[in-house]
């Protein structure tokens, strides 16, 4: 499968990029290039179902500390290890988790992102980068409807979610006058601070607030209605209770594209309920942020605007490779809040500075590859991609609405499809079991991949469906699997008996078979 060369040799020192080595280096990433295209073409599964004693004896075997092997038998070697084994997010029977085939304009600017190596944390580090970072900042925020909004990329979502939350802990933290609160008060007023979120709210809210230093039990559930999302009278229970307990809210955080559901939060009612309480509202829009630019859909973040802080993932329904993530903020005073100066870097003077906005200090120039994107096939271009997978999972749920084997479980509102192997005649208990072992069977064969997640007490299946080159025929071919998955081992437990070893052989077309491990 490898096409390197080795028509060049280069020694240790001229494998630096500088302009005395451009034609190596044009060599080189070609032949990388060349190389992941053949393996693209040549996929027929989203893995090799390799095990991971197979794997970790692979990665075992590579002597990091012995000499250099040279430029062309390194990346021969690397891409014989990683690309032969990786998981490749485009083949159609890869539908488990939030991740998506990217852009290809965006992989071009990925390349000239690494090869120059700009770190947007200062102008000086950047110049333009920093004008095109702040221009897609800008340009997401007019989406967004926010008139003065500011923000930052960052990581993705965790850290996003992270961000808006020290906002909000800052400006809670923050007297009348202005000024910080500080002391005692500060730490007495800071182990009162509660975050309003329902429990299907992404587990960086809570994490983000242990790392925040708040309470163990300052992330207060709030209800949701039967398809999961936040009520609002549950909302309003909430703030009451809050206040009565003596408490304060720091924020609260809906979700604008629930990870296991896809649902969006009612933004509007709940920003209704969150401006008549003067609380600041924080909507994670990682998942649903393609929204924006959809031409079908986007009022489904009506009031998205009355938000104080809004995170999207763009390497996820923006459809960029990883890492693209942005905190937004409608007010820009609140992203001043946790600025930090240095005198050898970011000083007080300089207003140019990204690193005041930012958590992390040196930060590639992950913007790059939105603009491209952008320039390429436009937001509509994007829309229409996130309509596709939409729509997508629209067709898949009329498809399951009658299935007499597989029972959807929840609605959705983006791209994901929940449901139970469940004939009649299986009870809940053999539907639980089935839940794991399905999907490893299909994971370990390396033919397909699924997700799993429990909706209310119960295990589930879940699809997440992200290409918007998928077709309902593909989607089709891997519930098939599902199901002869599930039969085969609905087999071998009759045969077996509930105690006995679980089956093996459970489908003729999968390589690799159910293991003890997975009973």
């Amino acid at each position: 499968m490898s096409t390197f060369s080795s028509d060049v040799t280069l020694t240790s020192t001229d494998t630096l990029l500088r302009g005395a080595t451009a034609g190596a280096y044009a060599r080189v990433v070609h032949d990388v290039v060349d190389d992941v295209a053949a393996r693209f073409a040549a996929v027929s599964q989203p893995w090799s179902g390799a095990s991971r004693d197979e794997l970790a004896a692979l990665v075992d075997a590579v002597d990091l500390d012995g000499p250099g092997v040279g430029t062309d038998d390194a990346l021969r070697e690397t891409a014989d290890l990683y690309a032969t084994h990786a998981v490749w997010f485009h083949d159609p029977a890869y539908l488990a988790h939030l991740n998506c085939p990217v852009d290809i304009a965006a992989v071009g600017a990925e390349a000239m992102i690494a090869a120059i190596n700009t770190s947007v944390d200062t102008y000086d580090q950047s110049t333009v980068a920093t004008l095109m970072e702040r221009r897609l900042v800008a340009w997401t925020a007019q989406r967004i409807g926010f008139t003065d909004g500011d923000g930052v990329f960052t990581s993705g979502g965790t850290q996003s979610n992270m961000h808006a939350l020290l906002a909000a802990r800052e400006s809670a933290l923050t007297a009348p006058d202005g000024s910080r609160i500080s002391g005692l008060a500060r730490t007495g007023l800071q182990a009162r601070l509660r975050v309003l979120a329902t429990d299907v709210s992404h587990f960086s809210v809570a994490k983000s607030a242990m790392l925040l230093g708040l309470a163990d039990d300052a992330v207060v559930p709030v209800a949701t209605d039967p398809d999961g999302r936040m009520s609002p009278d549950a909302l309003t229970e909430a703030l009451a209770a809050t206040e009565r307990a003596g408490d304060v809210v720091m924020a609260v955080v809906v979700t604008a594209g629930t990870t296991d559901r896809g649902t969006v939060d009612p933004l509007a009612a709940v920003a209704r309920t969150c401006d008549a309480a003067g609380v600041w509202l924080h909507v994670d829009a990682a998942y649903g942020g393609g929204l924006l630019v959809s031409p079908t859909r986007r009022h489904l973040l009506d009031g998205i605007e009355r938000a104080r802080s809004v995170t999207v993932d763009f390497h996820k329904t923006f459809f960029q490779p990883v890492s693209s993530s942005a905190v937004l903020v409608r007010d820009r005073a609140d992203l001043a809040r946790t600025a930090w100066h240095a005198d050898y870097l970011n000083p007080a003077t300089d207003p140019d500075n990204q690193v005041d906005r930012s958590l992390q200090t040196t930060r590639r120039f992950d913007a790059l590859k939105l603009w491209a994107t952008l320039r390429a096939i436009g937001p509509e271009g994007i829309g229409r991609r996130v309509d596709a997978v939409c729509d997508l999972a629209a067709a898949v749920h009329a498809d399951l609405v009658d299935d007499p084997e597989l029972r959807l479980v929840a609605s959705t509102d983006l791209s994901t499809v929940i449901f139970r192997y469940q004939p009649a005649g299986v009870s809940d208990a053999q539907a639980d079991a089935l839940v794991a072992q399905v999907r490893r069977v299909l994971f370990d064969s390396g033919r397909a991949s699924v997700a799993k997640t429990v909706i209310d007490g119960r295990p589930c299946l879940k699809l997440t469906l992200l290409d918007p080159g998928r077709t309902l025929a593909d989607v089709r071919r891997v519930l098939t699997l599902v199901r002869d998955v599930a039969h085969g081992l609905l087999a071998g437990e009759a045969l077996a008996g509930l105690s006995g070893p679980p089956c093996r052989d459970v489908h003729p077309h999968l390589d690799r078979t159910l293991t003890e491990g997975d009973r």
